[in-house]
C-alpha cells in the first residue's frame, strides 16, 4: 500500500510537473494477480485496483491501516472493468460481476476474496474504500439499474451517460459515493462547467482509452489551475480544494469516487469558464 499525504493549495502553486504526479496521479493499478493499493490522507480514501487471473486474491489489511482485517472500520465499492467476469465472495456470499457492475460491502466484513470466472478472460476489479461508522447491507448493481443522468451536448463536446450507484437514492453507504460516466463517440469533456465541493474530496479512475490516447486532467483551485497528462487504467487524486474536468483525445468512460462529510450530490460550488484561470 503506497501513502500519499494531503497537500495545500498554496504548495502546489510550486510543483513542477514530476511532483504534481507523485502528489496527485496514481500510474499503476492492475498487475496479473496482485493487488495494489493507495492510501491518500485525503479524506482517508484507499484507492486499489485487483486483476485476478490465475489466483484469487484476498484483500487484506496493509500495515497502514492497524486493523485486523481490511473492512474492520471501512466499506468499500468495486467495479469490474474488466470484459471477463469476477466472483467477489464477501464472508462466504458469493457475488459475480459482469463488466461495469458495482458491488458495495460494508463495515464488519471479515474476509474478501477476489477470483476472475475465466482465467483466459480475467477480470479487473477497481475499488475505493472509505471509512465507516455503521453496518450496512452488501448490494449489487448492474450498469443497466443504475440513476442514468443524460447530459451534455453534441454542440459543446461534452454528451455523456452519468451512472449513479452508491448514492443517497441508490446503494445506501456511511459516506462513499460512486459512478460511472460514459462520454459518447466524439465527445471528450468531462464535468464542464467545473466546480469544487469544500466538503468532500473525489478520486477519477479514467479507462477504455487506447494505448496511445491521453485524458489532460484539469485540477488546482479555479484562479490557479493546472494539468495531469492521464494514460488509460490511471486514476486522479482530487482534494476538495481542486477542480476536475477534463479533455481526452478521444472518447472515454471513468468512476468518480467521493469520500467526506457531504453526501448530497449536488451540492457543489460551479467556478465558470470565464472565471478559470
Amino acid at each position: 500500500m503506497e501513502i500519499r499525504h494531503s497537500t495545500h493549495p498554496d504548495d502546489m502553486k510550486h510543483y513542477d510537473t514530476e511532483q504534481l504526479r507523485k502528489h496527485y496521479l496514481i500510474e499503476k493499478l492492475f498487475e496479473p494477480d496482485q493487488v495494489l493499493m493507495t492510501y491518500t490522507h485525503e479524506d482517508r480514501l484507499v484507492i486499489g485496483g485487483a486483476q485476478p487471473v490465475k489466483e484469487t486474491l484476498t484483500l487484506e489489511a496493509a500495515e497502514t491501516l492497524k486493523t485486523e482485517y481490511f473492512l474492520e472500520r471501512r466499506e468499500i465499492g468495486f467495479v469490474n472493468i474488466g470484459s471477463g467476469e469476477a466472483m467477489v465472495t464477501a464472508d462466504g456470499e458469493r457475488y459475480e460481476l459482469g463488466r461495469l457492475d458495482t458491488l458495495y460491502v460494508g463495515k464488519g466484513v471479515r474476509e474478501l476474496k477476489l477470483s476472475s470466472k475465466d482465467a483466459a478472460n480475467p477480470a479487473k476489479l477497481y475499488f475505493c474504500s472509505a471509512p465507516a461508522h455503521a453496518v450496512l447491507p452488501a448490494r449489487k448493481v448492474s450498469i443497466q439499474e443504475a440513476n442514468t443522468l443524460y447530459l451534455g451536448s453534441q454542440e459543446t463536446s461534452n454528451e455523456r451517460e452519468l451512472n449513479q450507484i452508491i448514492h443517497a437514492d441508490g446503494i445506501q453507504s456511511c459516506q462513499l459515493m460512486m459512478g460511472i460516466t460514459v462520454l459518447k463517440p466524439g465527445s471528450v469533456w468531462n464535468t464542464m462547467p467545473s466546480h469544487v465541493h469544500d466538503r468532500r474530496m473525489e478520486a477519477y479512475l479514467y479507462f477504455d482509452l487506447a494505448p496511445d490516447a491521453r485524458v489532460f486532467h484539469m485540477m488546482g483551485q479555479p484562479q490557479e489551475t493546472r494539468h495531469l497528462v492521464v494514460a488509460n487504467e490511471q486514476a486522479v487524486i482530487s482534494p476538495a480544494w481542486s477542480i476536475h474536468s477534463g479533455v481526452g483525445t478521444s472518447n472515454y468512460t471513468f468512476i468518480w469516487a467521493m469520500a467526506g462529510e457531504n453526501y448530497t450530490f449536488k451540492d457543489m460550488d460551479v467556478v465558470p469558464a470565464s472565471e478559470l484561470k
